[in-house]
């Protein structure tokens, strides 16, 4: 899904909301495509991970971290292993501290959900002025 080719501020970016709940996919995936996103949605790590196997590829994945079946710290160390470069930003509903399996496992950020414009347009910029790095 992510385009190849030409400077990353000539082009949309494209994102991977992974979540259990339908609501949250629904509103993230609104939400991010309000602010030019390319989006696809999926509802669990398991699901993320076959889909990111079968040769699709985004810029920045909004992980959540518990899930069924597959959950986000899994799916992300998994993703990691593969050699998949994109943003994977954790999101939790109940986040009192940022564990530090999150960041081993590969997430390059952790938020609290829902999310926020300022999450969007931080990511955004990141990825635009291509700062970011795995």
């Amino acid at each position: 899904m992510a385009q190849k080719g030409g400077s990353s501020n000539n082009r949309r970016l494209s994102a991977l909301v992974v979540d259990d709940v339908t609501i949250i996919r629904l509103i993230h995936g609104a939400f991010l495509r309000r602010h030019g996103f390319l989006t696809r949605s999926v509802e669990n790590g398991r699901q993320a991970v076959d889909l990111i196997c079968s040769g699709e590829q985004f810029d920045v994945i909004f992980m959540d971290i518990r899930m069924p079946v597959m959950n986000g710290v899994q799916a992300t160390r998994e993703l990691r292993a593969m050699g998949v470069r994109s943003m994977i930003v954790g999101v939790d509903c109940e986040l009192d501290h940022i564990n530090e399996d999150y960041i081993q496992a590969g997430m390059n950020r952790v938020y609290e959900k829902p999310m926020t414009n300022d999450i969007v347009i931080s990511v955004r910029q990141e990825l635009q002025n291509n700062n970011f790095m795995y």
